[in-house]
């Protein structure tokens, strides 16, 4: 596919009139709180709620979250001696995103080997390269039975109340089962991809028809199930499908064979590159994991190719570490002499030109109709948005009873009794599927359901009130033995966000295992420590995705300013690597340099 015959002017041109027709002045806000008559998108139509007696007493480390964050963490603990944890969940088992992502086709675009965590602790091989969602839930229960995780564990419980009792050194913790009890340490590993985002499109509460988010797939409406049986009652049904980032990349194609009719209503196009999955070959696996430490090493080794270390060899080759490889490629043309900061952001930019031209010839490639075509190109860097891969969403527009409704930026008009509205023309559906994702950039307290109280009667809402500020984004000043377990100011690596997570957890049980041996009652980051953490951080480059200049989306804040947090919501300047290496460093020493013990 032609690549290098672009003229970089007239694309940055095309990319901001592109943006400028999607920027929206209510940001965030144009998305529904699930309350009142939307209540019922967060009900779990998966598992039965069971009786429980509340629960009560003192645990030594209770985690809220039973996605991976949970698992690793409480992993790493329970292999460090720290077997009283008691892992909290609304839903009804672990597996965070992928307990409430069963909608047909759902499966990762990062590869298996180094995306499902424990995998040499457990034993597991993944199936494929990509695996499907319902094999990553059973390695979250898996994780569960191996580390005994369900013995603890409350599900179907919401946290309403966390609270730091300085007098005691330990959390209050009261939720919406009655439970009432307190717990030395805590870890929030609540995540951003748990609340369902329903778009507030006029007249949505007027559609009388079938309507459903696709984290919570009624398959009792559609047939099939999550393990890919087909959608065998949809073959009358007109459909609409509202959204068409990752989740809808991955479901189009089971759904289009299966309807009558499928409207795909687009607001933006998703980049979508080749996937390219294939079975795991068990020879080939057994080899790779007969060395112990296997994981770990293409952990790094992935790390290294996509976000800018050294690495030889790329183990992986994906999409991922495609574009870090053209970057390097075009660097590597570059006198040493004219290595500037400019030189190198052209190249970074050049490249991305290069990759996301041959995305959309692809399009033109396996899409028939010029004008559909057309309107699935994506018209910006391919890291302002979550880059999609998928080796049959494309074609699938080719199929009779398939009509993208591509809305040129502005998005559903309205809904009404009986179909949906779109450019002042009106599609009569049966159904309305969201495939609006989940909420990213909403207040932590929305989508947890809590506010953390901690010392002196600190909110963390007012202390993130201007933008988060931690120590390795794990470590709050204010907020005395607790740990986040999330990506942002560590490594930040979004392309595999389980990395982050795995490190946190070794370093977390680590710091638990030697309070507990040195009998210290609290832990805490020193104010200096946070000062100076932040201080570098912000020396930085800032953000390398989802910049202001992107088009609106949940990687900048749909398109708003968010002006010192924006800022702050960066990882370590030296990047993945660098910070794996520091952070391995810093807790192996055993001083954990910057944390106050009492």
């Amino acid at each position: 596919m032609p690549t290098t015959d672009f003229d970089p002017s007239a694309l940055r041109q095309k990319y901001a009139a592109e943006r400028a027709k999607r920027l929206r002045a209510d940001g965030n806000d144009q998305y529904l709180a699930l309350q009142g008559q939307f209540a019922h998108y967060l009900d779990d139509p998966y598992t039965p709620r069971q009786a429980r007696p509340a629960k009560t007493g003192h645990v030594r480390f209770a985690f809220i979250g039973g996605g991976f964050a949970g698992l690793v963490t409480a992993a790493r603990l329970v292999e460090a001696g720290v077997e009283d944890v008691c892992i909290i969940d609304k839903a009804g088992d672990f597996g965070g995103t992928w307990y409430w992502n069963r909608y047909p086709g759902a499966q990762c675009d990062t590869a298996s080997m180094v995306y499902m965590p424990l995998l040499e602790e457990t034993g597991h091989r993944p199936s494929e390269k990509y695996a499907h969602a319902p094999e990553i839930l059973a390695h979250c229960q898996r994780i569960g039975r191996h580390y005994r995780l369900y013995d603890h564990a409350l599900f179907h419980t919401q946290v309403r109340e966390l609270v730091w009792d300085a007098e005691r050194s330990h959390w209050r913790i009261r939720t919406d089962r009655g439970d009432d009890f307190s717990a030395q340490f805590i870890g929030l590993g609540t995540g951003p991809l748990h609340v369902p985002k329903l778009p507030g499109i006029a007249g949505i509460a007027d559609f009388q028809g079938h309507s459903f988010h696709t984290s919570r797939w009624d398959y009792g409406y559609t047939g099939g199930d999550a393990q890919g049986a087909a959608l065998d009652r949809l073959a009358d049904q007109r459909v609409a499908l509202i959204g068409t980032g990752a989740t809808a990349v991955q479901c189009v194609p089971r759904l289009a064979p299966a309807c009558r009719a499928l409207y795909v209503f687009q607001r933006t196009p998703s980049s979508v590159d080749v996937r390219a999955n294939a079975p795991i070959d068990a020879d080939w696996f057994r080899a790779i994991a007969a060395t112990p430490g296997w994981q770990q090493r293409w952990l790094e080794n992935f790390t290294a190719n996509q976000a800018g270390g050294q690495a030889s060899e790329d183990w992986v080759q994906d999409g991922w570490t495609d574009l870090a490889r053209r970057i390097r490629a075009n660097l590597m043309k570059l006198p040493r002499q004219a290595l500037t900061p400019q030189a190198m952001l052209a190249a970074y930019e050049d490249s991305d030109f290069e990759k996301m031209n041959e995305i959309r010839t692809r399009v033109d490639a396996l899409v028939d109709d010029p004008s559909t075509a057309a309107g699935l190109k994506a018209w910006y860097r391919q890291l302002c948005k979550r880059p999609c891969f998928h080796d049959s969403y494309l074609q699938a527009f080719n199929l009779p009873g398939v009509q993208l409704v591509d809305t040129d930026g502005r998005g559903v008009e309205r809904l009404s009794a009986s179909g949906v509205v779109a450019a002042g023309r009106e599609y009569a559906v049966d159904a309305v599927i969201y495939a609006s994702g989940f909420e990213v950039g909403t207040p932590f307290a929305r989508r947890a359901g809590f506010d953390p109280v901690g010392r002196d009667g600190l909110r963390l809402s007012g202390k993130w009130a201007e933008g988060m500020r931690s120590l390795h984004g794990c470590h709050v000043r204010g907020f005395p033995n607790a740990f986040f377990v999330q990506p942002t100011q560590g490594a930040n690596l979004i392309s595999n966000v389980p990395h982050n997570l795995s490190e946190s957890g070794r370093t977390i049980a680590a710091i638990v295992a030697q309070a507990l041996r040195q009998g210290q009652a609290e832990v805490e980051v020193s104010a200096a420590a946070e000062d100076a953490w932040v201080a570098l951080l912000l020396s930085g480059a800032g953000r390398m995705i989802g910049s202001a200049d992107c088009t609106p989306g949940y990687y900048n804040n749909e398109g708003r300013d968010s002006g010192m947090a924006g800022k702050l919501a960066v990882g370590y300047p030296a990047g993945p690597s660098a910070y794996f290496k520091y952070l391995q460093d810093w807790r192996d020493s055993g001083r954990f340099e910057g944390l106050d013990w009492r």
